[in-house]
């Protein structure tokens, strides 16, 4: 028997139409789900990430306001450790306060401050230590004012310079 129809064509499988047959709650949930996840694939999966936002970078300027405020509490501390030392290493102590200060109103933080407190360390050895911590500092600005970003850097100058000269000032 032959397949052919009156034409003389092979007759072609007739494909159900979305009228003919009445959907099923399977195939409209399937559905559902496809276009749900057509919708969130393109946003990255990360609808529910619980992956919390990456840190902003430390500012450049942070290790220079964080020495600021050490320096400021060693001459505190060693000023009230040793009472002759107050007249020489308050001014020092101040000049470090106010760099925090100023350092923390660019950076858009909040200085911290610290209270001193007593150190029992012999005179000669506590200005050799503040002396050595002021030059270190001072590589660290240094450092700062030629790789920080141009408006910055005559801060970071200015606050090296001063820690070289506290560290002349405790020879």
């Amino acid at each position: 028997m032959s397949t052919r129809s009156r034409t003389g064509r092979v007759p072609q499988p007739q494909t159900p139409h979305p009228g003919d047959a009445p959907t099923s709650r399977r195939r409209v949930l399937a559905a559902g789900a496809g276009a749900v996840l057509a919708v969130t694939a393109p946003a990255g999966c990360g609808l529910f990430d619980d992956e919390p936002e990456p840190l902003p970078e430390p500012d450049p300027l942070q290790p220079i306001l964080d020495e600021a405020l050490a320096l400021a509490v060693a001459h505190e501390r060693a000023a009230a450790a040793d009472p002759s030392l107050a007249a020489r290493l308050t001014p020092l102590a101040q000049d470090h306060r106010a760099h925090a200060v100023e350092l923390a109103r660019v950076i858009g933080t909040v200085s911290g401050s610290a209270a001193p407190g007593a150190s029992a360390a012999p005179v000669a050895q506590t200005l050799a230590e503040l002396r050595r911590a002021e030059q270190a500092a001072a590589r660290t600005a240094t450092a700062a004012a030629r790789t920080t970003q141009p408006d910055r850097a005559g801060l970071a100058g200015s606050i090296a310079a001063c820690r070289a000269t506290h560290a002349e000032a405790l020879r």
